[in-house]
This record gives structure tokens, C-alpha cells and sequence, in this order.
């Protein structure tokens, strides 16, 4: 009975965070959330901050939710990994709903907190991820790629959202993109190379250089920090995955021999 009722908090939670989506795109007449609060979250407003068709990836993320929510609430088992992922994904879902309504009121000293415990949550669902395995292909990809994703773009929301201390617009997105690269390469060591978080935060980073190639916060040398830093989540991301599969196969032959 306990975790039928962890099921509907999850469905009810991915229900409140679309409702907050679709308040924060301005679908219901308000203003996008890449501009609102006087575009604190747009293009030009840090300098690593990612152009506008960056954030068509919370579509992607959002319809994951949804079908992820649907999914664990009409399972026929109660298996342990959905019942450990129960609680992040009510956190995650919540939170990610706070976070958009607080840059809609204009509540920017808040959003910052929210952002960063949104992506402490995300890291802790998964942990959980990597040290479970999926029922099968479906499961894979509705869940485990749909989390993916979710880390990857928030780590690169959460670096957008810092505005430098007293540095220098180059000096600062330089620094920013090339943790925000090391971020993703420790992500693709850790989760034996999983193609979701470096999907989302290679998209990020390549829409950060766009950015800084045009408008009014240009920085060639953050643009190229950018690229140079997703090309190396994405090409470390795909060695690990490619080692492990080679580890894997190796393994495989030895015990059949």
C-alpha cells in the first residue's frame, strides 16, 4: 500500500511540474521564462548563458516525465529501484515547478537555491540509476534516459545562472564552461558512460557558443571553451561506453570459453 500511494505522489508531482511548464512557457499568457524576471535567464543575460533554442530540450525532458510517471504508476511489480527512485522524483518534479514559478514572480534570489538543490536531487536519482539496472529497453530509455537528460541540462542551467565574481566576461566563461565540461566528463566516468547527461549537456554547451558568437555578450574565447568542452564530454562519454561494452564482451567470451 506504501508504495502505491509513493506511485500517485509521483503522477501528482509530474502533473504540478508540467502545470508549472506550461505557466513558464508563456503558453498561458505570461511571459517565457527565458524572459522573465527582465530576462534574467535569456541569451544576454550571463556569459555562459545558452541562446533561446536551447530550452526546446525541456520538451524532451518534459514529455520523458510525463511517460516516465505514467509508466511507474500502472507497473504490475513493485520492484526496489522504482521504489528508491520514488522520493528524488517527487523532489525533482517539485522543485523543478518551484523553480520556474520563482523566476516568473520575479523571485531571482530564490531560483538560485532551487536550481542548485534541484541539481543535488538529480545526482542523487542517479546514483540510484547506475547502481540498479533497468527491466529492459523500454525501461532504459523512459526512465534512465529521461533522468539523463534532466542532470545534464540542469547542470548546464545551474552554471548559466552564476554571474561572475568581479571577473572578466571572457575570464568567467571561460572558467564556467571548462567546469562545466569537467562536470560532464565526471559524469561519463561515473556512469560507465551513459549517453543521456552528455546528450543534454553537450546540447547546452554548443547552444552556449552560439550565444556568445552573436548578440550583445559576445566572447569568441567562451564560444570556443564551449565547444572544446562539449567535444570532450562527447568523445570521452563514447571511449568509456565503448570500453566498458569491449570489458563487457571480453567478460562474456572468458565464462562461455
Amino acid at each position: 500500500m506504501k508504495r502505491i500511494w509513493k506511485r500517485i505522489a509521483v503522477a501528482v508531482s509530474a502533473v504540478v511540474a508540467v502545470v508549472g511548464a506550461f505557466v513558464g512557457s508563456g503558453a498561458a499568457g505570461g511571459t517565457p521564462i527565458q524572459d522573465a524576471a527582465g530576462g534574467a535567464l535569456s541569451a544576454s543575460s550571463t556569459a555562459i548563458a545558452p541562446d533561446g533554442p536551447a530550452f526546446s530540450i525541456w520538451s524532451v525532458v518534459y514529455v520523458g516525465l510525463i511517460a516516465y510517471a505514467i509508466r511507474q504508476l500502472f507497473r504490475t511489480s513493485d520492484d526496489d529501484r522504482h521504489a528508491k527512485l520514488a522520493v528524488p522524483a517527487i523532489l525533482s518534479l517539485l522543485l523543478n515547478a518551484a523553480w520556474i514559478l520563482s523566476v516568473q514572480f520575479g523571485f531571482l534570489w530564490a531560483s538560485e537555491p532551487i536550481i542548485v538543490a534541484l541539481l543535488a536531487v538529480l545526482v542523487w536519482t542517479f546514483t540510484i540509476l547506475r547502481r540498479t539496472k533497468p527491466s529492459g529497453v523500454v525501461e532504459a530509455i523512459v526512465t534512465d534516459g529521461t533522468f539523463g537528460l534532466y542532470l545534464g541540462w540542469v547542470c548546464v542551467a545551474t552554471a548559466a545562472g552564476f554571474r561572475g565574481f568581479d571577473l572578466g566576461q571572457d575570464v568567467w566563461g571561460v572558467l564556467v564552461a571548462a567546469v562545466a565540461g569537467l562536470v560532464g566528463l565526471l559524469l561519463a566516468v561515473w556512469g560507465r558512460g551513459r549517453l543521456a547527461p552528455m546528450l543534454s549537456l553537450a546540447w547546452g554547451l554548443a547552444w552556449v557558443a552560439v550565444a556568445r558568437l552573436d548578440g550583445p555578450l559576445v566572447s569568441t574565447p567562451t564560444a570556443v571553451a564551449a565547444v572544446v568542452a562539449a567535444a570532450a564530454v562527447v568523445v570521452v562519454t563514447v571511449a568509456v561506453r565503448a570500453r566498458a561494452g569491449w570489458s563487457g564482451a571480453r567478460g562474456l567470451a572468458a565464462r562461455t570459453a
